[in-house]
């Protein structure tokens, strides 16, 4: 680049030197520009680039000036300078590639410290929790159905043992389906002694 910009600078003076100063002629003679720039959007991994490309619009208005003094110096000089045009031109496609990927890079960076300082520490400390009550409701669903289990041990040990009792009074005092009080008064004949 530095090389190009140099030798275009060399070529200025050695056309001012054989053909005069002509800057002035130059400017008065151009109503517009025939060196333009289009831009192009390029979508490199989700990231639109701008790219710049230099193109000549309409015919060499100057094709023929100098002919008389320095034509030589002011063809070599366009050339010179259009290279220059280029390269400045893409120069500036790389200057704005990179502004805009590190933009891109940077609010890349903010989402994956965001998603690394806060969001997987905030699902972490979820599940952290979700696990702690899982065990905590596995812990007492456990106990309740030891409780349940104890309780129907109980339950069947008790009902085994009325069982158990009934069978023994009803081999023992065999009878005939009512109970007798002994508080009833019955003619009971009097025993003598």
């Amino acid at each position: 680049m530095g090389d190009v910009m140099k030798e275009a600078a060399f070529s200025l003076a050695e056309a001012k030197f054989t053909a005069g100063d002509f800057s002035h002629t130059v400017v008065q003679n151009v109503s517009q520009a025939q060196y333009r720039v289009r831009m192009k959007k390029e979508n490199v991994v989700g990231v639109f680039l701008p790219l710049f490309e230099a193109y000549t619009d309409g015919p060499d208005t100057y094709d023929l000036i100098g002919l008389g003094k320095g034509g030589s110096n002011i063809a070599r000089l366009k050339k010179n300078y259009s290279k220059a045009v280029e390269l400045l031109v893409e120069l500036a496609t790389l200057q704005t590639c990179f502004i805009t990927l590190d933009e891109a890079i940077k609010i890349t960076n903010r989402r994956v410290n965001a998603i690394e300082h806060v969001i997987i520490p905030r699902i972490e400390n979820t599940l952290t929790y979700i696990v702690t009550e899982l065990d905590e409701m596995e812990r007492e669903e456990f106990f309740r159905m030891k409780k349940i289990q104890a309780k129907k041990k109980k339950d069947r040990a008790e009902a085994e043992a009325l069982a158990v009792i009934e069978e023994s009074l009803n081999q023992a005092a065999p009878h005939d389906g009512q109970v007798k009080n002994i508080l009833d008064k019955e003619d009971d004949v009097p025993v003598l002694f």
